[in-house]
């Protein structure tokens, strides 16, 4: 009998007359096998509780956005959202009264730990997430692990059994983004508002399912930060360079392999900017997230979906060019915007700043051309190279990775000489010496231009020989 004012749970009876059913198939002298009946059980658990956790009910909007947040940052590694994740789990469990019910040979301690594991829990990568000391990303492919720290990959001691494992991490986080990845969608991306960026794919896009995190490690972006010693991405002369051309308000573009630190970069000569000064950012996913780590700036950002025309980057670019900005951060230049910002940066939008996908520095004013050439308009391509290398790329900056430490290898200015893009080295990276060199001096052009905006850093760059008198 039950004891009155009990509610009957469904679940709690399914596990009681499986229990049953084992007493007696034992009592009959078959055999039970309760660590297959404890797999049973688990899956199914494990799918009420998937559910109930991507499903709260009685939420706001706002509320279920912060919600689905939490449970990202829980499955991806974060310690305070996983305890709470926990304790919700334990409390569904208590309410739904399965206390009692067996796991079998499962090694799990308790059902709680072990429906987190299946839910929120990430497999192998937990072991990974234990030692999160500058670990910057995890990649996966297919069963294979890798960990990048200080922008360097590395083979992960640990591994997965099958790709059905990676595949079930990658299912639980796009639940809770209300997404999906499946044979007709096959990828997703999801990106936490720290600026942790998780993007997956699955069998049919790449040969095996992938799974990349990539995490926001760093919240302070400045160049004294640079200078420290244990980034040393630039020297005080460097620094006081850079300062100069934010102040004089020349365009710039960065350059550098994936994790050299060109996003940092950016975000430090940002930092330089006048607060007062309008901002406007572009990207097709929030990374930069200055409104979160410069609240006192005057910043307009904008995520371009490039799907949707109404809301794409060249609608954005529109949209932007009409609230007054004074610089644009463009997080990087592709074909269909290439055009947009080429005529941003040459009707008044001075100290603009972006990045381009090329090896040299050389190549950036033609990959520029070639990407606006593609829009089918009537164009000299010389007279717009020369254009984008004079008004556009004014300066550029190379980040690689040397001696494991991000660099910033080269400072060039643009300048078209018969015919031809040249870049002038006005910084340059020795490595045999560890030690940043000044080989050229800025052109008359450039020079003329600090002494103008910036007389008293024009007179100090005179004496050490950086500007042409």
């Amino acid at each position: 009998m039950k004891a009155e004012g009990t509610r009957f749970s469904a679940t709690a009876y399914a596990a009681d007359l499986m229990q049953r059913g084992d007493r007696s198939r034992a009592q009959d002298g078959r055999s039970a096998y309760p660590e297959e009946e404890g797999h049973s059980t688990l899956r199914t658990l494990t799918e009420e509780v998937r559910h109930m956790l991507a499903a709260p009910r009685g939420y706001s909007e706002e509320e279920r956005r912060k919600y689905a947040e939490k449970l990202n940052r829980a499955v991806i590694g974060f310690p305070q959202e996983r305890a709470e994740m926990l304790a919700v789990i334990s409390d569904w469990i208590i309410r739904k009264r399965l206390q009692h019910v067996s796991l079998g040979g499962l090694p799990y301690a308790t059902l709680a730990e072990a429906l987190f594991a299946e839910v929120i829990g990430m497999n192998m990568l937990e072991l990974v997430l234990r030692n999160r000391e500058g670990l910057e990303e995890v990649q996966v492919v297919g069963t294979r692990i890798f960990e990048v720290r200080d922008g360097r990959a590395v083979p992960s001691p640990f591994r997965f059994q099958d790709a059905a494992q990676v595949e079930r991490i990658q299912q639980n986080l796009v639940l809770f983004n209300n997404d999906r990845i499946n044979p007709r969608k096959r990828w997703a991306e999801v990106i936490l508002l720290d600026g942790s960026r998780v993007t997956m794919t699955g069998f049919g896009f790449t040969s095996r399912p992938t799974l990349t995190i990539r995490f926001y490690t760093v919240r302070r972006f400045d160049l004294d930060t640079l200078c420290r010693p244990e980034y040393r991405s630039i020297d005080e002369k460097v620094k006081e360079l850079l300062l100069a051309v934010v102040r004089c308000r020349f365009n710039m573009v960065v350059i550098g392999p994936t994790n050299t630190g060109k996003t940092h970069l950016i975000k430090a000569l940002i930092a330089a900017m006048p607060d007062e000064e309008r901002i406007v950012t572009i990207e097709t996913r929030y990374e930069l997230m200055l409104a979160r780590d410069f609240p006192e700036k005057n910043v307009v950002e904008y995520e371009a979906d490039e799907e949707d025309a109404a809301h794409g980057p060249r609608q954005a670019f529109k949209l932007a060019l009409r609230q007054s900005p004074q610089r644009i951060c463009h997080a990087e230049i592709r074909d269909e915007d290439a055009n947009i910002y080429v005529r941003a940066c040459t009707r008044g939008h001075e100290g603009s700043i972006t990045s381009v996908h090329v090896s040299a520095l050389e190549d950036v004013p033609d990959a520029i051309a070639d990407m606006c050439m593609l829009d089918g308009r009537g164009m000299n391509p010389m007279r717009l190279t020369r254009r984008i290398a004079e008004h556009v790329t004014q300066i550029g900056l190379e980040m690689r990775i040397v001696g494991g430490m991000r660099r910033l290898v080269r400072v060039g200015e643009f300048t078209w000489e018969s015919g031809e893009i040249v870049v002038r080295d006005l910084v340059r990276y020795d490595e045999a010496e560890d030690t940043w060199t000044f080989p050229l001096p800025f052109t008359p052009k450039g020079s003329a231009r600090i002494r103008r905006m910036d007389p008293e850093t024009y007179e100090r760059f005179r004496e050490k020989g950086i500007v042409t008198a």
